[in-house]
């Protein structure tokens, strides 16, 4: 079974909070306020607030749970685990991961959206999932899994058996964090799902409109199975299109995928991050 959790907010850093959130504004059709030192970008199903900080850094993961009392009956699994458990305003907790980001539970509530806003230009896309870099996957998956009961459904080990990568989903979707094995501890993407295929399409014709480019696709993910893009934003982060990922049944049994960029991309080449 999984917690039956639904990302719904990235917080991330920059340098130049104003010009990423610019390009976002720009690229993916969202609107921007200012409010407590954040540029805080809001589209339809997907919500990316934007900080002071370094570069290439994730600072929050918000989730969403059913309502307040599944809340605490997560909190409480936590706690029983021996995990750190930080009460924030309202029916929120946050806990720590190994690496220092904070992950925010909270009750399924609908994104803020301003009432005066034009109405959006860009096709559908929700919030769906995001990845992470680290030189160790292998802890980071089992503090995942073990401490805040993610569930595991591909992982992808090199030709000396070391993990490279792994899947993780928090509700029937394939995955809802991606961790890769890399040099240093960063950032890697987020991801916008479509309704389809056609979706992904119209996705690619709104951004070339903009005169953004792809970096990577379209392609095929070996694990997840989605169709997908990905474009560069100004800091070096990825944001993705994707489509038609897999559902996952609770008996899926867990996937086990060779390090090789057939793995990440089974049309061409892939960004391989080891």
């Amino acid at each position: 079974m999984t917690i039956e959790a639904v990302l719904q907010r990235l917080v991330l850093s920059s340098p130049d909070p104003a010009r990423l959130a610019d390009f976002y504004e720009r690229a993916f059709d969202y609107r921007v306020s200012k409010a407590d030192g954040d540029h805080r970008c809001q589209g339809s199903e997907r919500s990316l607030w934007i900080r002071p900080g370094p570069a290439n850094q994730l600072i929050e993961s918000h989730f969403a749970l059913a309502d307040a009392a599944a809340v605490e009956r997560y909190a409480s699994g936590l706690a029983a685990r021996g995990v750190a458990i930080e009460r924030r305003a309202g029916a929120v907790w946050a806990v720590q991961d190994l690496e220092g980001r904070k992950i925010c539970f909270a009750a399924c509530a609908a994104l803020e959206e301003d009432p005066h806003a034009r109405a959006a230009a860009a096709p559908p896309a929700r919030l769906q999932h995001y990845a992470v870099r680290t030189p160790a996957p292998g802890a980071l998956v089992e503090f995942y899994t073990e401490r805040l009961g993610f569930t595991c459904s591909d992982l992808v080990h090199d030709e000396a058996g070391e993990l490279t990568a792994a899947f993780l989903r928090t509700d029937a979707e394939h995955h809802a964090l991606a961790i890769f094995r890399a040099p240093e501890r960063r950032f890697d993407h987020f991801s916008c799902e479509t309704p389809s295929w056609i979706g992904l399409r119209d996705w690619a014709d709104f951004l070339a409109q903009r005169a953004v480019r792809l970096a990577w696709g379209i392609g095929r993910h070996g694990p997840g199975n989605d169709t997908f893009f990905m474009v560069l934003d100004p800091d070096g982060n990825l944001a993705e299109i994707s489509a038609e990922l897999e559902i996952c049944p609770d008996t899926r049994p867990v996937g086990r995928w060779q390090h090789a960029m057939e793995t990440l991309n089974q049309w061409g080449v892939a960004i391989m991050r080891s």
